[in-house]
């Protein structure tokens, strides 16, 4: 299961929930027809749309408010086979990462405006490692590399890493 964000509140009286969610791809992740879990439930979305900075999601397992306040402030998953042919940022926590050596395992991602930061850490060390193409090797920049795509798959992430970018001191 992935992470997809929180259900913070109601919308109107008809059972439409509101979730924060800062996760990229949200025209795949909220498709009618697809399922997110919350509390354990399957629930399969019947529309979305956005509104001010939340997501809002009409299930068809909810048709009125009082079902849907059971809901709130509960986090909100997406089954990976949900979106198969999708690499979600959020899937490389736990990936181990290496340059011409091993470097660490991601612990986390702090968002940014432009772009998600990777958190590194290693021997209780930290790094931070901009996501972005010009140091994290993904799967989109090297369609064409079958040996590094496996490596991907395997649960590995390769960076390109330029003078300063992990700090050993």
């Amino acid at each position: 299961m992935i992470y997809i964000g929180k259900l913070v509140n109601t919308h109107g009286i008809k059972g439409e929930v509101k979730i924060i969610s800062d996760i990229d791809y949200k025209k795949e992740v909220f498709k009618k027809g697809n399922h997110l879990y919350v509390n354990d439930d399957k629930l399969t979305i019947n529309n979305y749309r956005t509104h001010k900075n939340f997501d809002m999601v009409i299930f068809e397992e909810i048709t009125d408010i009082n079902e849907a306040l059971k809901y709130k402030n509960c986090n909100v998953y997406i089954d990976k086979n949900e979106i198969k042919n999708i690499t979600l940022n959020e899937e490389l926590i736990g990936y181990d990462v290496y340059s011409n050596r091993y470097i660490g395992k991601v612990s986390k991602l702090m968002k940014n405006k432009k772009y998600d930061i990777l958190v590194i850490e290693n021997n209780e060390k930290e790094y931070l490692v901009p996501n972005i193409k010009e140091f994290v090797i993904k799967e989109k920049s090297i369609e064409k590399e079958e040996k590094v795509i496996s490596m991907i798959e395997n649960k590995k992430i390769i960076i390109n890493e330029i003078e300063g970018l992990i700090n050993e001191n």
